[in-house]
């Protein structure tokens, strides 16, 4: 994680913006009276999709059940 103050990145927020969105890189940026964190807009859009994934009941168990099932067992007919 890059951290930055405040001052810096404002005077290159765009080059921040590329550079975050280009490479993934989480920036830190610290102000006097508080922090806030740069991230690309896809890394956010992956995180709000995780969060909301997560919180239907029983998603997360149904996640780890298809991870740790078999290719050979998997069925070409979905059941829904």
């Amino acid at each position: 994680m890059i951290t930055i103050n405040a001052t810096n990145a404002r005077k290159n927020i765009f080059n921040l913006i590329d550079s975050t969105a280009d490479s993934g890189e989480i920036i830190n940026i610290r102000g006097k009276r508080n922090n806030a964190v740069l991230i690309s807009e896809s890394d956010w859009l992956s995180i709000e999709e995780t969060m909301y994934l997560l919180s239907i009941k029983g998603m997360r168990e149904s996640i780890i059940e298809g991870l740790n099932t078999p290719v050979e067992e998997c069925s070409d007919k979905l059941e829904w």
